[in-house]
């Protein structure tokens, strides 16, 4: 019998800033929601964009680099695997999500005009564009 595989590659645009925090070990989180781009036909045969939303999750120093470099309407690359969790709300009903988990992030433009960080304003370089984790 054949290995599953569990592998998933989306390219998009954040619909939202990078939601940084930390586990109760400390290590740092990063999530990101991408929307992806599909055509489609609708009813009356017409070519139409169809977007999809994906969540995503980086843990680490990916995680952080992605949080301090990313923004609202950035195009980003997500190399992972599919998580499905399970868990019960305040109100105690059950939910559930499938999200990806990233392996890899790929910055894939470059930052806006005036967003450089400190580290670029000292001479150092970096910026993190097109730079996998």
């Amino acid at each position: 019998m054949a290995a599953d595989i569990n592998r998933v590659t989306i390219t998009g645009r954040l619909t939202r800033d990078p939601d940084m925090r930390q586990t109760a070990a400390g290590d740092p989180v990063c999530r990101l929601r991408v929307a992806v781009n599909g055509r489609g036909r609708d009813e009356a045969g017409e070519w139409t964009d169809r977007p999809a939303f994906f969540d995503v999750v980086a843990f680490g120093r990916g995680g952080e680099a992605a949080g301090s470099h990313l923004s609202k309407g950035r195009r980003v690359g997500v190399d992972g695997r599919l998580s499905w969790r399970e868990w019960e709300d305040a109100d105690g009903a059950r939910r559930q999500a499938v999200e990806v988990v990233a392996s890899e992030v790929l910055f894939l433009d470059s930052r806006p005009s005036g967003a450089g960080s400190a580290a670029e304003a000292a001479g150092e370089p970096g910026g993190g564009d097109d730079i996998p984790f």
